[in-house]
């Protein structure tokens, strides 16, 4: 008996993706892997009391949490230090090494921390990929106000960063409506909402060609806080090592990859785990072979080159 897949909203599922004909490609100055660092910055647009939400936000470091109808005041703290402290630790870090990065950050969490937006303009070495205009479920607004948040979201970063962002990436997965919205909206060169291959795709929206630069879970340091986490600092860098090791070993073999890794200033930016982060970004420089690049121009580079790839 065969089983089909039913015809229902949101993307079509493609389960052999490139398969055995891997593209042959080329990053920029023969690179044989792309290092993307994704810096998630969400703290001041998280659910809290203080924005009326009528509710604590999770995902802290805290093995308690009140109940809704109290705010929780060590939660919102722990969001503040991402904001106070963490934030600007990895800005400094970026600045030390040079490297490019890219900023999955959330509209409201730059607005109520202006330094930030002030830094992107300045270094010139980050792009502001949209993570919402809030740090919000997609899939519990209608299409209407997903849409409304998404022009909210391009004109708060056109104001805050300078820049208009060209990719869309939402709180763990998109709606059904999201990647057609963005789509409609235009401007965007790229999604990342997805975490199916190890490199850049297009897939077809309404009839139109669209790119998706799939992300990853398994080099975030999130994993630091949940229960299927990978212990301290030192553990999560030797995952993270051990993935560059191993696609650098692909691509020196001809078939060059692309790794995402996803931090958080709240997380990431305690000093212990910045340790590991510097540990990591040392041993990928030290490889030669290794790219950092925004990923606005992974996927403008694959707009360019990929027919070429492909031959």
């Amino acid at each position: 008996m065969e089983l089909v897949d039913q015809d229902i909203p949101g993307p079509r599922r493609v389960y052999p993706g490139y398969g055995r004909r891997q593209p042959k490609v080329v990053w920029p100055n023969d690179a044989k892997l792309v290092l993307s660092l994704c810096i998630n910055h969400e703290e001041g647009s998280e659910y809290s009391h203080a924005a009326g939400d009528g509710r604590n936000e999770g995902l802290a470091e805290i093995p308690y949490s009140m109940p809704d109808e109290y705010r929780d005041l060590a939660v919102e703290s722990v969001y503040e230090y991402g904001s106070r402290a963490g934030v600007f630790r990895l800005m400094r870090l970026f600045d030390e090494y040079k490297i490019d990065t890219t900023w999955f950050a959330a509209a409201v969490a730059i607005e109520r921390n202006p330094e930030v937006g002030e830094w992107i303009q300045e270094t010139g070495r980050v792009e502001v990929c949209s993570h919402g205009w809030r740090w919000s479920e997609h899939w519990l607004f209608s299409r209407e106000e997903e849409a409304e948040r998404i022009r909210w979201a391009i004109e708060s970063f056109t104001k805050t960063c300078g820049q208009r962002p060209v990719g869309w990436y939402c709180r763990y997965g998109p709606s059904v409506n999201t990647r057609e919205l963005l789509v409609e909206e235009g401007g965007f060169l790229y999604d990342s909402d997805a975490y199916n291959d190890d490199l850049p795709y297009f897939t077809e929206v309404r009839g139109k060609r669209h790119l998706v630069v799939p992300y990853s879970f398994t080099y975030n340091d999130a994993r630091f806080i949940l229960p299927q986490g990978s212990g301290g600092p030192a553990d999560w860098a030797d995952l993270c090592v051990r993935g560059i090791d191993e696609l650098l070993r692909e691509g020196r073999a001809g078939q060059p990859k692309m790794m995402s890794i996803g931090l958080h200033p709240r997380w990431i930016g305690q000093a212990a785990r910045t340790s590991a982060l510097r540990e990591v970004i040392e041993h990928a420089l030290g490889q030669g072979d290794v790219a950092f690049m925004q990923r606005r121009h992974v996927a403008q580079w694959w707009l360019d080159h990929h027919e070429e790839w492909a031959r």
